[in-house]
């Protein structure tokens, strides 16, 4: 009875009847009605990405040309200049260009017909001019240096790339050591977990103490927590190296782990001749030299005079016609020749050629100071890789005692002989010595992309 009562009153305080409103409960939820079929949102499958084969060095350098906006921004760069030389270029030749006018002007009954000095009432000019520059220093210094600022784009353009396939090869490897340390951190995991094991049946057998068990298992805790921090940082680098390579967002990056295959290292006087001949930043500050060289001759080229043309061919009468009334010929053509000499502009021409002279002497030594960082940076490249190369056998072979002694220690363990700080600090001894071996690996391998970078080969 009372749940009537609730009933009706519930009815009565609503605008919709019970049964009124279980009709529209039922029309909305019917997958037939109107309704449902207007609220039905779209379904849009989801992109699937197909999975990556792993990349070598060489695919995510070739990835990463097409892909990374600052090396296009610098090669874009270049075609922009390759535009202006051409402009420079363009404007030494002959232009051709037409022009056709109408002059009206009001009849005043005068024989001229007109209130001011035009040739009549009505005037019509139709030309096809010729401009050309027979001698114009300044401009051939233009273009010379238009063609040096090229170079300079080309050269910077080149660098561009070459601090690309750095930072890729730096972050490819520190991505192949991040997977290494991530394989690395969890097999001292597994070590550490067969360790909390032996301590716990040795404490079952009343052979140690439960104090062990506690250190072992403190281990195991640290363990895990380097096991997700080496994880993190490869998920880290996988991101890093993703977005420098691919156009669209990848996650599931795998690369090819190639740190094992050394490389040898060339002589160094044979990396110091292929590095001067091909460096971008030396090319770079030579053209810049050239550039404010030509910069002189453009200043100098104001102090001689220049000489230009121009023929027309046309009409330029009160007819638009080719005989006027008479029968004479309106159309043909006439030349012009200027011979322009400068005069006095108050020493400006001999300031522009002075701040030319400077910009010289800042080219000259900001070349000489490329030469001198160019050799030092090949011979700390190679003394780097020298180093590296020399320590990895070391690396080695200290990872290697590291597992022997960690194998040892435990044994003795196990017989009662050594106690459970001696077993952790083996185990923190080969961590340690794994890592260190990869970090070797990784800081030849990049040494020596270096020197290749330097000498364009890679």
């Amino acid at each position: 009875m009372s749940g009537a009562g609730t009933a009706r009153r519930s009815w009565r305080g609503t605008l919709v009847p019970p049964m009124v409103s279980s009709m529209i409960l039922v029309s909305w939820m019917l997958p037939g009605t109107a309704r449902a079929q207007t609220a039905r949102p779209p379904t849009v499958a989801p992109a699937v990405q197909m999975p990556l084969p792993p990349l070598t060095l060489q695919d995510a350098l070739r990835q990463a040309r097409l892909n990374a906006a600052q090396a296009r921004a610098a090669i874009t760069e270049a075609d922009l200049a390759a535009e202006d030389r051409r402009q420079a270029r363009d404007a030494l030749l002959p232009s051709i260009s037409g022009l056709g006018q109408y002059i009206h002007t009001q009849e005043n009954g005068t024989p001229s017909g007109v209130f001011v000095a035009n040739d009549g009432p009505n005037v019509y000019t139709s030309w096809l001019t010729v401009h050309g520059e027979v001698f114009n220093p300044g401009k051939w210094a233009e273009y010379r240096s238009a063609a040096a600022a090229e170079a300079v784009a080309r050269a910077r353009a080149d660098v561009a790339s070459r601090g690309l396939v750095a930072t890729i090869v730096q972050n490819y490897y520190t991505l192949v050591a991040a997977i290494r340390k991530a394989a690395n951190a969890s097999q001292s995991l597994q070590e550490a977990q067969s360790f909390l094991t032996i301590t716990q049946r040795q404490e079952a057998a009343g052979e140690v103490a439960h104090a062990d068990v506690v250190k072992a298992q403190i281990q195991v805790v640290q363990r895990q927590r380097e096991a997700q921090e080496a994880e993190l940082t490869a998920i880290k680098s996988r991101l890093g190296l993703s977005v420098l390579v691919y156009p669209d967002y990848r996650e599931d990056v795998a690369v090819t782990d190639d740190l094992q295959e050394v490389a040898p290292l060339p002589p160094l006087d044979t990396i110091k001749t292929a590095a001067t001949g091909y460096s971008p930043e030396l090319r770079a500050a030579e053209a810049s030299l050239q550039q404010e060289t030509s910069g002189v001759s453009v200043a100098r080229g104001a102090y001689l005079p220049s000489v230009s043309f121009d023929y027309f061919y046309g009409i330029n009468a009160n007819q638009f016609a080719i005989y006027n009334p008479e029968g004479n010929r309106l159309l043909g053509s006439s030349f012009q020749a200027q011979l322009t000499l400068p005069l006095w502009n108050w020493g400006a021409t001999q300031s522009r050629l002075r701040q030319a002279h400077l910009r010289v002497q800042q080219a000259t030594a900001e070349l000489t100071l490329t030469q001198r960082q160019l050799l030092a940076s090949i011979n700390t490249f190679y003394r780097e890789a020298q180093v590296a190369r020399d320590q990895a056998d070391s690396l080695r072979t200290s990872r290697d005692l590291a597992a022997e002694s960690l194998r040892l220690t435990t044994l003795r363990y196990q017989a009662g002989e050594v106690t459970v700080l001696e077993v952790v600090d083996a185990q923190t001894t080969l961590r340690q010595a794994r890592d260190a071996y990869d970090d070797g690996l990784v800081r030849y391998r990049v040494a020596l992309a270096a020197l290749q970078t330097l000498t364009g080969t890679l």
